[in-house]
């Protein structure tokens, strides 16, 4: 799943252990998602769409397309 963390976070200047903080969860964990290496939880997806005050689908994107 691809998703826009990376970017939300650097136009915040945070680090990833800012947004760790944010969300009650691991640098790592941030960094797995970020890099794809791990699709967060319903309940952590929501966390992190909250911390962000965007919506779910403008940080990820499923990369299904439909024709």
């Amino acid at each position: 799943m691809k998703n826009r963390l990376r970017v939300l976070r650097a136009e915040r200047e945070w680090s990833q252990a800012d947004l760790a903080d944010r969300l009650g969860v691991s640098r790592q964990t941030v960094n797995a998602i970020e890099t794809g290496k791990y699709d967060p939880s319903l309940p952590l997806a929501f966390k992190i769409a909250r911390v962000f005050e965007a919506p779910i689908e403008q940080i990820f994107d499923d990369e299904q397309e439909t024709a």
